[in-house]
């Protein structure tokens, strides 16, 4: 009896971990692991020989390299996956006695670009019409190809500067789990947080990212951070890596 109460316990381990291995990637992004026995009819008085095997995910920062403020270069072949969490240029109405009455989100362009060719388009819109949920990039990376990402918006019939991962002041980053979003005023401390960021943010302050995610935060309107709209909320992207 102790002995099913072990393969059972094993088993429950297994299954927690992930163990419908005819579903998962060659590459898991979460835990997986398989378990034999043998002989698979254990007789009175004699022990099965159990073999299992768990298969821990690579990291992020394992499949790439994030050259500051937000250059990825791939270590391996690669998918990558590009979604956009949330935009949130937003512009205030004013009445004739400048009193603010109200305000609009702006449209917002996400480029991106792969090693030196030029950058382009892979999302324009305004935050209202962004789900979350849906890939707007889909891209094969081979070993040691550079992806760069950068952000601007369109308002009173004009484009904003083209913010990059190239740009040193650090108005577009990438982070990887666990990391601290370089502003002056933590980003959990802001008093107009964006929502889109909270699920990706711990009580530290900390990103909170799955094994194989990344995230840029993009500052489009500010270029002072010593300024209280400085807070990398203007753009969100989240990049999900596979192994091929």
């Amino acid at each position: 009896m102790k002995k099913a109460l072990a393969i059972t316990g094993l088993l429950s381990i297994l299954t927690l971990l992930g163990s419908n291995l005819g579903a998962q990637q060659a590459s898991p992004t979460i835990p997986v692991g398989d378990l034999s026995a043998f002989p698979t009819i254990v007789q009175a008085g004699t022990k099965p020989q159990l073999t299992w095997s768990v298969t821990v995910p690579a990291a992020v920062i394992d499949v790439i390299t994030v050259t500051p403020p937000g250059t990825i270069t791939a270590k391996r072949k690669l998918r990558m996956d590009v979604r956009v969490l949330g935009a949130s240029v937003w512009a205030s109405t004013t009445n004739s006695n400048g009193q603010v009455t109200g305000g609009y989100f702006v449209p917002t362009e996400a480029q991106q670009r792969t090693n030196s060719g030029s950058y382009a388009r892979i999302f324009y819109n305004t935050h209202t019409n962004i789900n979350p949920n849906t890939i707007v990039k889909t891209q094969t990376l081979n070993a040691n190809d550079k992806v760069d990402f950068g952000g601007r918006y369109f308002f009173n019939n004009n484009w904003s500067t083209l913010y990059t991962t190239t740009n040193n002041a650090q108005q577009v980053v990438a982070l990887v789990n666990g990391d601290t979003p370089p502003t002056t005023t933590p980003l959990y401390q802001q008093p107009t947080i964006q929502s889109f960021i909270l699920p990706y943010l711990d009580a530290q302050g900390n990103m909170k990212l799955g094994p194989r995610d990344l995230i840029y935060l993009m500052e489009l309107t500010h270029t002072d951070k010593n300024n209280g709209g400085w807070d990398l909320q203007d753009l969100a992207l989240i990049v999900t890596f596979t192994e091929i």
